[in-house]
Order: C-alpha cells, then structure tokens, then sequence
C-alpha cells in the first residue's frame, strides 16, 4: 500500500467561520489549530499547509476557566536592560482580545515558516461582524 502526500497544487480551501461567544479560549484555539494546520482533512501531509481558512467573531465574549482572569499575565520583553513588562489577562482582553486568540493559536501552530504561513490564514474580529462575506463561510458549531 502506498502513502498518500499530498501536493500544495492539489489542495482545496475553504472558509470557516467560528462564533467564540461564551467559549473557553484553550479549547477554541485548538480546533482552530487543528483546522489551519488541515489535521481534519484526510489528505493531511504535516509538511505541506493543507489547512483552511479561519473566521473567528465575538472574541470579546470568550471566557477562561478558574481564577485565570486575576492570575495569568502575559510578559514579554522590550529588548532594554530591565525590560521585562508583563499585561494582566483581563486587561488584554478589554483592550486587544484579538490579539488573545492569536496568540494562543499561534503557540499551537509549528515553529517555522510553515507556521508562519498558516497562521496568516486566521482571521479575527472582536465584535460579530466580519469582512469576508464574499469568501462564503460555513459557519462551524461547538
């Protein structure tokens, strides 16, 4: 029996769109992964990008289970000695919840230019109207 590989020719996307209101953002963000890296399609190749394209609306209803909302921080450096700066969660999320997803979704993707690429197929908006009427998505349910 041979092993099927599938070619970046052959691939055909589609468009998805996600409603993130009341949803928990970990378990979000990992089927979303599992879309754009194309693991829910039976021609998956892990080095070639075979995933979809990514709507996610509403992300500022999504929530976060236990006491994340006081606790979680997130950090990052600003390249200065004593640069370290850290944002609680519930300010990001009332300020750039966007950005929460994306970088949840992107923690999930590969480390490399492929990655790179498949992360460029999520879209997302805070409230629920989006800009990609014209691409026609199925609307998918958790």
């Amino acid at each position: 029996m041979k092993t099927y590989m599938a070619k970046p020719e052959e691939i055909e996307r589609q468009w998805f769109v996600i409603d993130a209101n009341g949803l928990v953002l970990g378990r979000v963000a990992s089927r979303i992964a599992s879309i754009l890296r194309g693991k829910t399609k039976p021609i998956y190749t892990p080095n070639v990008d075979c995933g979809d394209y990514v709507i996610v609306i509403n992300t500022d209803k999504m929530v976060l289970t236990g006491k994340k909302l006081e606790q979680k921080f997130y950090r990052y450096h600003t390249g200065y000695v004593g640069g370290l700066k850290s944002i609680q969660f519930k300010t990001m999320m009332n300020e750039k919840s966007d950005k929460v997803l994306q970088n949840a979704v992107k923690g999930m993707l590969p480390k490399n230019s492929l990655g790179r690429n498949m992360g460029k197929k999520l879209k997302v908006f805070k409230g629920a109207e989006h800009n990609m009427q014209a691409q026609q998505p199925i609307e998918l349910k958790f």
